[in-house]
């Protein structure tokens, strides 16, 4: 059974000194083993990203991290361009890379439903649901046991 899923569209009223300025942000969460990335992200002129109020090459420092994080945005054919920023909590670093790609694949679905077969074929709309085994009682990890004696 699936669930539906867990993006809104949001208009976020901001004050300044003279003026009102609406900025409209669409909004996702992206899971994956114990990492939680939440997404939002504005249309804009180029691709842009904020992690955890860092810049995406400061947060992922390596090359394969942040192709996994823009794969959903650097496909053929596809134009928009948004500016995103990620609050990104729990798991690893390649945990947090692939949750941030699930939330930015959700809202390009939401803006876009065509969208969704190519993403779906890539493996990017799945939430891997695979995460680490408990410790059981006995055992020395969760299944490995001491070595069998016969005598």
């Amino acid at each position: 059974m699936t669930t539906p899923t867990k993006a809104k569209a949001v208009t976020k009223s901001t004050a300044k000194a003279s003026s009102k300025s609406t900025t409209k942000y669409i909004e996702a969460v992206g899971r994956r083993k114990t990492a939680i990335a939440r997404v939002r992200a504005t249309e804009a002129t180029k691709n842009s990203f904020k992690v955890n109020d860092r810049s995406l090459e400061s947060y992922f420092g390596t090359m394969e991290l942040q192709s996994i994080v823009n794969s959903p945005l650097d496909r053929d054919g596809y134009v928009v361009k948004y500016a995103v920023t990620v609050k990104v909590v729990g798991g690893g670093t390649h945990a947090q890379a692939e949750a941030i790609r699930h939330g930015l694949s959700r809202i390009i679905v939401m803006e876009d439903a065509e969208q969704k077969a190519e993403l779906k074929k890539l493996g990017f709309m799945r939430r891997d649901p695979r995460k680490k085994e408990r410790k059981h009682f006995g055992l020395k990890k969760a299944r490995k046991a001491s070595q069998w004696s016969k005598r």
